[in-house]
């Protein structure tokens, strides 16, 4: 069978294993640019002439590269749209919502936007407007880039994917985090949210983490979102218009494609995530939290979950995966940075608590990387195959897409 690696893949033979294959149904695909165009016709609430004026300065806060999106294609349908609505070019400023990721470079901006790339700049978390405040006293401020607080319209592109804590991604979350400061990211992030009821992957409704998310959204001046879905074969759907409509529907899409009913448990499960995510470790263990902290955990107790990942970028180079990196490299063991990290952390180090939650009760092998030395510094194993991090005679189950795989219970579906 074939399982992603960087943008390639790897054939993997388990000859000595009982192996099951979780494969989505999927859906019927859809062409992006005309499924676009569609819905910016048939928009959810006001079209998008009736948010923007001819006279607007507007900012469109799209994706970054560890997403995997055609912003391209969403950007060239906005610009045509305003142009349409009398907004010349010169008056749209492209932010880049990076989170605390890297900065993205000249080279990869110019490939994952073409001929707009010139409209674009990298969010700077540092320069940042506050905007209002979140939060159960209204105690957490909501700071948002700055060529996002001072337009006149704001749009976002995105993707509506299975997330760890949003449920799925998409709508608000592009802008609140992608261009807004540390301060929502270490609310949002911290050990008390991610603690709380209803913040779990695949689940929309009645979630805290999105409901914060989307007030923020509100605050942060958010007009108008265009968002896709993906499936196991492509696009399968995209939405426009009110952002919290826009991700309900296309979750429901995503949702009754990607779940996949689990009956049974494993000794094994191996995680496929490929390129983008799996240039650097930070991002490459998404893969392992999402099966086992998803709907339904397949995994008997001490079962070992296995992640083959390129990893160029090693662990990664941004401010929230070098704060990953020091808290799995500084560590003993995972209970104990599980126990530490539950008082807090810094911004960014989130993924290292949820990685820690796992690590306390299942073995995690990354494979065909070239940073094995990084794996190995972080509590992980490293491997030079899937084959060789797994026993033989194991149980095990195959999930090739992990992060657009839903495990839910039975012949069940995960909540809304």
């Amino acid at each position: 069978m074939e399982i992603p690696l960087g943008t390639d893949a790897i054939d993997v033979s388990l000859p000595h294993c009982d192996v099951t294959v979780a494969e989505p149904a999927g859906g019927a695909t859809v062409d992006v640019r005309a499924a676009a165009e569609r819905a910016l016709e048939e928009p959810i609430g006001p079209p998008l002439e009736a948010r923007v004026d001819p006279a607007d300065e507007v900012t469109i806060v799209v994706t970054d590269i560890t997403r995997k999106a055609p912003d391209d294609v969403l950007l060239d349908v906005l610009l045509e749209r305003l142009a349409d609505r009398g907004v010349d070019r010169d008056q749209v400023t492209v932010v880049i919502g990076l989170g605390l990721h890297r900065p993205m470079t000249d080279d990869e901006i110019e490939a994952m936007l073409g001929p707009h790339a010139d409209l674009a700049v990298n969010h700077d978390p540092e320069s940042v407007v506050d905007v209002g405040a979140v939060g159960p006293d209204d105690d957490v401020p909501v700071e948002i880039g700055r060529p996002v607080a001072e337009a006149d319209a704001v749009l976002s592109t995105g993707v509506v994917e299975p997330h760890q804590y949003a449920g799925f991604s998409g709508g608000a979350k592009t802008v609140v985090v992608g261009a807004g400061s540390e301060s929502i990211i270490r609310y949002t992030h911290g050990p008390e949210m991610l603690a709380r009821e209803g913040v779990r992957l695949g689940r929309v409704a009645d979630n805290p983490f999105r409901e914060t998310i989307d007030r923020a959204g509100d605050l942060a001046g958010l007009d108008f979102s265009i968002n896709l879905s993906y499936g196991p074969s492509g696009v399968l759907g995209v939405r426009a218009g009110e952002s919290r409509g826009v991700v309900r529907e296309l979750a429901a899409v995503a949702r009754d494609a990607l779940s996949v009913p689990i009956d049974r448990t494993f000794d094994a499960v191996v995680c496929g995530v490929g390129a983008p995510k799996d240039a650097n470790l930070y991002q490459a263990t998404r893969g392992a939290t999402y099966v086992a902290l998803g709907d339904r955990n397949p995994l008997r107790e001490s079962g070992r979950l296995v992640v083959p990942a390129a990893l160029p970028e090693g662990a990664g180079d941004g401010t929230g995966e070098r704060r990953f990196y020091r808290r799995l490299s500084e560590t003993a063991d995972a209970e104990t940075l599980y126990a530490a990290m539950r008082e807090g952390y810094e911004p960014g180090a989130q993924r290292a608590f949820v990685v820690a939650r796992v690590l306390r009760d299942h073995d995690l092998y990354v494979t065909n990387s070239g940073a094995p030395g990084v794996v190995e510094e972080c509590l992980m194993h490293a491997e030079s195959d899937v084959s060789d991090a797994l026993e033989a005679g194991s149980e095990v189950l195959v999930v090739p897409d992990a992060l657009n795989t839903l495990l839910v219970d039975g012949g069940g579906r995960s909540q809304g």
